[in-house]
């Protein structure tokens, strides 16, 4: 018996660690493609990109919805500052995934004591204020950035690297007045002290005359700073002043001309990097190719955010829906120049109209509501399915569209529009580059605990009592988006000849008027969205519609869902009535 139990014992043994081989086997076979198709690359962010002579006030914009679903989405301003002689900047492991229990403390007093990285850097005697969010966005020279994930091969990913897509970020806000000198810190911070933790990424970089898409990638987990080589490799191209740019999770940049230098930048192995790996052949007939070399798959959900976006400004070119994202230019020129509402209403898109449509599918409901189709990608008996993904989603920490303009001083000419929650739902409030201080309803809030006292809830509140009756809860929330959005951009004017007054008189007052309405305007839109939650708490209780002059009203479900439930449920007609 004791035999035939350890044979038995022995024979399952074998078999388990066979079993473990193939998939250990299996696994890396399954890499060898190098296709990221899950994970927050699929749900994450877009970015839109304006050159100046696009909008209709000749600003510069960048945007970003922080597509997240679980990250920290806390504000904070920080203030200039001057540094003694001999002073270095610690390097913190900031993942922008990554979120903290508010009964810890606050994300930005967190990591300064749980994330170091051991790394040093030297600073500079002077670093400047600006706003930032998951990311850097604007400080106070009007250098502003927007971000969308974009991926890199698999062996590429390098998670010991020192320097990751958040400091880079922030210390460009630090120590930088243009895009260009941006671009180049970060690159160089990248190459030096090797880039890691975040896979490859795309941000967007403007100041008040250029905008840039900067992609950046790690270069493998074997590289040390030892070997000498650059621990990463990079790429930037600028929009042209009179075109717009789109960056869906996907890779932008194609064919460069480093001859170029008023429109390109790259680290000194943007080439050489893909040579070494076999991933590109000098000697061939096709020019090297940045996205086809360094990013060569096709998304396997649906992804039309590009053509949509492209479609919106620039009706006239009638792009094919169809085309391949990495066929369709690098950008456009838009039929109109744009303006700050333009890009809003792009952000809040969800193929209304076209035959994407997002709200008139079955996982939409009964009552159209455009961003319930979550996750986009699903699995079914071992198959995998995708939804549509719009520009909007149901899962968006924030979205911001900044503005950098030559034709005023700093402080005033530069601003970020901030809409914190589901954009659809949401209200775009104005922070301006000069202020001294954001709301500190912005500055907390965690997606685990429900706080009155944080901003973001007061967006949620709203958006969640969209969801039961959406179709008709949008309506309230429109007029109320008309309303505040509304007045913002008219004031907008008024509001700056004002500040330009006080700005010759004294910059400080100038700040002062700044701060003072910003932080007065995000008080009353978050009283009003508070206040609009309830109404529609109200108004749509027990599934009815109850109306202001006291009247209950029924709501039924469209044809479409009578007669689904007909079939399914294979429902039989009732009695006729004597």
């Amino acid at each position: 018996m004791k035999l035939k139990r350890w044979t038995y014992m022995g024979g399952t043994l074998v078999l388990f660690l066979a079993f473990f081989l193939f998939l250990v086997l299996y696994s890396e076979k399954a890499e060898t493609p190098q296709v990221e198709v899950l994970g927050p690359v699929e749900g994450g962010c877009t970015s839109i990109m304006v050159g100046k002579d696009a909008s209709a006030d000749g600003s510069t914009m960048t945007t970003h919805s922080c597509d997240c679903a679980v990250c920290d989405f806390t504000w904070r301003h920080v203030s200039a500052q001057d540094h003694p002689k001999g002073a270095t900047r610690k390097i913190r492991a900031i993942s922008q995934y990554e979120t903290f229990d508010p009964k810890k403390g606050l994300k930005w007093d967190l990591v300064n004591t749980e994330k170091q990285t051991g790394l040093e850097i030297p600073q500079v005697s002077h670093t400047y204020a600006y706003h930032h969010g998951m990311f850097g966005v604007i400080n106070e020279h009007q250098l502003a950035i927007g971000e969308s994930s974009v991926g890199c091969r698999a062996e590429m990913r390098n998670p010991g690297g020192l320097m990751n897509l958040t400091e880079l970020t922030l210390i460009a806000m630090e120590r930088c007045k243009t895009a260009r000198e941006a671009i180049k810190l970060m690159g160089s911070l990248g190459e030096k002290y090797g880039y890691g933790l975040d896979s490859g990424e795309m941000l967007s970089v403007a100041d008040p005359q250029e905008v840039w898409i900067f992609e950046i990638m790690p270069v493998g987990p074997l590289w040390t700073p030892e070997s000498g080589k650059p621990g990463a490799v990079w790429c930037a191209q600028r929009i042209p002043d009179d075109e717009i740019a789109v960056c869906p999770n996907e890779n932008q940049i194609g064919e460069i001309d480093l001859e170029d230098t008023d429109y390109f930048m790259a680290s000194p192995n943007v080439i050489s990097y893909a040579v070494d790996k076999g991933w590109y052949d000098p000697q061939g007939s096709k020019p090297f190719n940045w996205k086809k070399t360094y990013a060569p798959w096709f998304k396997t959900y649906e992804n039309h955010r590009l053509w949509r976006a492209f479609d919106l400004l620039a009706p006239s070119l009638n792009l094919d829906p169809k085309t391949p994202n990495d066929e369709y230019p690098f950008s456009v020129k838009p039929d109109k120049k744009v303006t700050v509402a333009d890009i809003m209403r792009i952000h809040r898109d969800h193929y209304e109209g076209t035959i994407y449509d997002c709200t008139n599918k079955l996982v939409s409901g009964p009552y159209n509501h455009p961003i319930a189709n979550n996750p986009y990608v699903f699995e079914l008996d071992g198959k995998r399915y995708g939804f549509n993904r719009p520009i909007a989603l149901g899962h968006c920490e924030y979205t911001t569209i900044t503005q950098s303009r030559a034709n005023m001083p700093d402080g005033i000419g530069g601003l970020v529009w901030v809409a914190l929650g589901v954009t659809p739902t949401s209200c775009f409030v104005p922070f301006y580059a000069g202020i001294t201080e954001i709301p500190h309803s912005f500055t907390i809030g965690d997606h685990w605990n429900f706080n009155r006292d944080s901003a973001r809830w007061a967006f949620n509140y709203v958006d969640f009592h969209c969801i039961p009756k959406y179709c008709y809860a949008i309506e309230d929330v429109k007029k109320a988006q008309a309303k505040w959005e509304g007045e913002a951009l008219a004031r907008q004017h008024e509001i700056e000849e004002k500040a330009m007054s006080l700005y010759k008189e004294d910059p400080d007052k100038a700040a002062e008027f700044l701060t003072d309405y910003c932080l007065d305007n995000a008080r009353k839109v978050i009283d009003a969205w508070w206040k609009l939650g309830d109404d529609l708490l109200v108004k749509h209780n027990e599934g009815y519609i109850y109306t202001q002059d006291r009247k209950q009203i029924q709501v039924g479900y469209p044809e479409k869902w009578l007669r689904l439930f007909v079939e399914h449920d294979n429902m039989k007609p009732l009695p006729e009535r004597r």
